[in-house]
């Protein structure tokens, strides 16, 4: 089976599950695992793929993915251009799983995907919250205008599960623009840059400090400003859990500067 994957979260599962051969093409954002994408054909940006480049790849599959804005347009050229395709949309952690699964049978590797889905699970479980109470931690997935995530996403579970309060837990959304001074009103214990699309070496804290109406936030008060990978927040798939060790080691850290 040759497979094309046209998002990072698709070709991280694909590998871990131990089917990496399979892979003839995937996205130009595609960074991990890096002694496997490095030799791999690229097929654009994974908002604006060039479906003749997957079409000379001569795909048995396409994995795409409907978590970005924006990801409609892929899917409507891939199917314009007559590829068979299967995209993913997950929500919650459990959509990741199923996703996992799903992924599995398509590539014969139900057991390999159970087994993922398993060691998954085990990190993905309920962490106690520190006995002074829950910090609101804020996901920063762009500067400007600011967003974070909403109800609808993976990560309001993965604060939860870190012992944490996502500030937009109650909006029914999947993510959220805020201006500034919106943002600065959800008084949040900490700040985590995830910034989508921006190499992590280029996040910078001194953004967040820099804007007027975050001042009396908890979070610049006591210098909590922190960056995790957007590949450990923003990919729905197996790294999903170095991402909980993040935020969990930030709930801690709130719990400390508290003392």
């Amino acid at each position: 089976m040759r497979i094309v994957s046209t998002a990072c979260s698709n070709t991280e599962i694909v590998c871990a599950l131990g089917a990496a051969d399979l892979l003839v093409g995937v996205d130009d954002h595609s960074d991990f695992p890096a002694e496997v994408v490095a030799k791999l054909p690229r097929v654009g940006p994974d908002l604006t793929v060039d479906p003749e480049k997957i079409r000379a790849l001569e795909p048995d599959l396409v994995l795409a993915s409907l978590t970005v804005p924006g990801h409609e347009k892929v899917i409507a050229s891939v199917e314009a251009a007559g590829l068979p395709y299967r995209a993913f949309q997950p929500f919650t952690i459990e959509d990741v799983f199923e996703n996992i699964r799903e992924i599995g049978g398509l590539l014969e590797r139900t057991a390999e995907a159970e087994s993922l889905v398993t060691s998954m699970k085990e990190t993905l479980r309920p962490h106690d919250p520190p006995e002074r109470g829950r910090p609101r931690l804020m996901v920063e997935w762009w500067p400007r205008p600011v967003i974070v995530p909403g109800k609808k996403s993976w990560v309001n579970e993965l604060i939860a599960l870190a012992g944490g309060i996502n500030p937009l837990a109650h909006d029914d959304c999947e993510s959220r623009p805020l201006e500034n001074a919106d943002a600065a009103a959800l008084a949040p214990d900490a700040i985590i840059l995830s910034w989508c699309g921006v190499p992590y070496e280029k996040y910078r804290e001194d953004v967040v400090f820099q804007r007027e109406c975050f001042g009396e936030t908890p979070a610049v008060r006591r210098g909590l400003v922190r960056k995790v990978p957007e590949a450990y927040l923003g990919r729905p798939g197996p790294r999903l859990v170095d991402g909980l060790k993040a935020l969990r080691a930030i709930v801690e850290e709130c719990a400390r500067d508290e003392a």
